[in-house]
């Protein structure tokens, strides 16, 4: 280790660091601009041109406005909770790959800033912390709604996590490994979106309900708990909880981009590396566009329909998937190579299963209210 590899550490994380937080003032014009096409609306168009400086003029609004903090708060969990929640969300993508090497200033510069054996053990690690910043906001502020939404969140994010962490096993399992490089090296040729569809499928919905974002945003659902867990915010601080989950938002679209879907890999990406960022960011674009089309069509779910999906059907059609993807892979490597294509055909029928069952319980207590 030499001081010119540390500096390059602190700029690269420094600059990862920037792109996250600009990343998440135009993700919301992103947002707010896609949600108003569905719905047959124009959107922001008043600062600047076509829009372009709302999220600098909703950042001038959130710093000047008034900092408040209940009389009976615990103010230091209120102050820190904020913090608490930005963070992982932060520090998560470190292990991202955003290519593979360039050359800048006369040395080879990586596109990631760490590169550990255990990436995807990290980003699992750090995943579940940031549950505590939720809770510490709902429990410090004193309020009853508030804290309704931290208690929902946790039991929310922990329900979920489990799911989440067997789809992650999935994609570990047809690597080999659980370093994020060798992961997207092992999609050379072929994604595992493609070997593992089903595994994609419950990646992506488990993500959507540890982010808090519809139609599993019960934390924060305002026609129950006024704002949920950040009821009591304002200013900074809410901008602060805010910031945190649209940083999620781009956190795990860069996490599923990598896992799934082939990370920076794509065409003359060995001859020019500059093209993997490039495809990172059109995958980042396609993945987040997914998630606000999913709010701008899916109604909330009710609570207990939320924690009974989680439990009853995510769960186990998380182990089944692990359990056709260990066998496809014994199969092919023991057997015959063919039995690989075995894993997407089983899964699919799997799934296709836990969605019938899922149907017919719908029916029946449809049947028993009638």
């Amino acid at each position: 280790m030499t001081f010119a590899l540390i500096i390059e550490w602190l700029i690269k994380g420094f600059v990862l660091v920037l792109v996250l937080l600009g990343g998440f003032a135009y993700l919301t014009l992103y947002e707010r601009k896609a949600l108003a096409r569905i719905q047959s609306r124009i959107g922001p168009n008043r600062a600047g041109p076509w829009g372009i400086l709302q999220p600098i003029a909703d950042a001038i609004k959130l710093i000047f406005k008034e900092e408040l903090i209940p009389a009976r708060a615990d103010k230091l969990l209120f102050i820190l909770a904020p913090v608490v929640t930005l963070v992982p969300a932060l520090v998560i993508t470190a292990v991202v790959p955003w290519g593979t090497e360039v050359m800048m200033f006369g040395r080879k510069v990586t596109l990631y800033i760490a590169d550990i054996n255990v990436g995807v053990l990290y980003i699992m690690s750090v995943a579940s912390i940031a549950v505590y910043g939720v809770v510490l906001a709902g429990w410090s502020s004193n309020n009853k709604y508030a804290m309704m939404g931290g208690l929902r969140s946790s039991a929310q994010m922990i329900s979920y996590e489990i799911a989440l962490g067997l789809s992650f096993i999935a994609a570990i399992m047809l690597a080999g490994s659980m370093r994020m490089l060798d992961i997207v090296e092992a999609q050379r040729n072929l994604w595992f979106v493609l070997l593992q569809p089903v595994g994609t499928a419950i990646f992506l919905i488990a993500t959507l309900a540890e982010v808090n974002r519809p139609p599993f945003d019960m934390p924060e659902a305002e026609q129950e708990l006024t704002a949920g867990y950040h009821t009591e915010y304002s200013g900074m601080k809410f901008a602060l909880l805010f910031m945190a989950e649209y940083d999620k938002m781009i956190a795990i679209s860069a996490i599923g981009a990598t896992l799934f879907f082939g990370g920076f890999r794509g065409p003359f990406v060995d001859m020019y590396p500059w093209l993997g960022p490039v495809y990172m960011l059109l995958k980042l674009v396609i993945l987040l566009f997914g998630m606000i089309w999913v709010r701008a069509t899916w109604p909330r779910i009710r609570y207990d329909r939320l924690m009974a999906f989680g439990w009853k059907v995510m769960l186990p059609l998380a182990l089944a998937i692990v359990f056709v993807t260990a066998a496809g892979i014994i199969l092919a490597e023991q057997v015959n190579p063919l039995f690989l294509w075995s894993i997407p055909i089983v899964s699919l029928l799997a799934g296709f299963t836990a969605i019938m069952m899922l149907y017919r319980t719908l029916r029946r207590k449809e049947y028993a209210r009638a």
